[in-house]
């Protein structure tokens, strides 16, 4: 089961939002502690120092590869990253590649890394790549794709003349936010392949399973806020009144 969970990996990388994980899991297993204070010590002396410094590359947080690159912490240069405002790349969009031997060719977005403002066409920006290789065996020969940044080495294609173009956001009369191509100004739709997820196609289609949470029970109201202690709130419960009178004391 191990050996097929890391082939599947290998193959397609998952972008969070197609592998439908909440940000506390990824905080966890990106987690890493490279000093603690030692056993013995006195519960007020113990600290932990955990590193933010994490290295992104095309393996997600949450696979076996990240957690390889991770055991020690990196010494790899600080890359800056400038965050986009507006993300205009999503699975299942069609672009053409600016740059590199595939330069003018189109295809898929197969994977999106916003960490590095990467994405990863499918078929195309492939590296060769030797996996499996030992004394007696020469290894497996595979063509993986490799990211492309967004800002500088695609562009989006336009679906009216099948050519890439500037895309600009912009709101329509009846107030829908979508993607504008700045040559045609004509509306580029969102992929279908968007919506998917590990769970679904589309998010009509999900069904709930027996192990699942019910929806009327994540929206019911189980706690109500009120100025009371824990105390004050029992004691209303179970019928209990207060006849104890308090000593005076001051504030100073």
């Amino acid at each position: 089961m191990r050996l097929t969970n890391t082939l599947f990996t290998k193959m397609k990388h998952w972008s969070k939002v197609y592998s439908n994980l909440p940000d506390s899991y990824i905080n966890r297993v990106t987690e890493r502690v490279f000093w603690r204070t030692p056993r013995g010590k006195p519960q007020y002396l113990q600290r932990t120092i955990k590193t933010k410094k994490f290295h992104f590359s095309i393996h997600r947080p949450w696979t076996q590869e990240f957690q390889v690159e991770h055991v020690h912490p990196p010494r790899k240069p600080m890359i800056h990253v400038e965050p986009i405002k507006d993300w205009s790349f999503f699975r299942g969009d069609r672009v053409e590649i600016l740059v590199g031997p595939d330069k003018g060719k189109q295809g898929l977005v197969m994977d999106i890394i916003q960490e590095r403002n990467w994405v990863i066409v499918e078929g195309l920006n492939t590296k060769v790549q030797c996996i499996g290789k030992t004394k007696n065996y020469p290894g497996t020969f595979l063509r993986v794709e490799q990211p492309l940044l967004v800002t500088t080495q695609v562009q989006l294609v336009d679906p009216f003349d099948l050519k890439g173009t500037p895309i600009e956001w912009k709101y329509t009369e009846e107030g829908e936010y979508v993607r504008v191509s700045s040559r045609t100004g004509r509306i580029i739709p969102m992929p279908e392949t968007a919506k998917e997820t590990i769970d679904y196609k589309d998010p009509k289609t999900y069904f709930e399973h027996p192990k699942d949470t019910k929806k009327d029970d994540v929206m019911e109201e189980t706690f109500v806020a009120s100025l009371k202690t824990f105390e004050m709130d029992i004691m209303e419960k179970m019928g209990i009144k207060e006849d104890r009178i308090a000593k005076k004391y001051y504030w100073y």
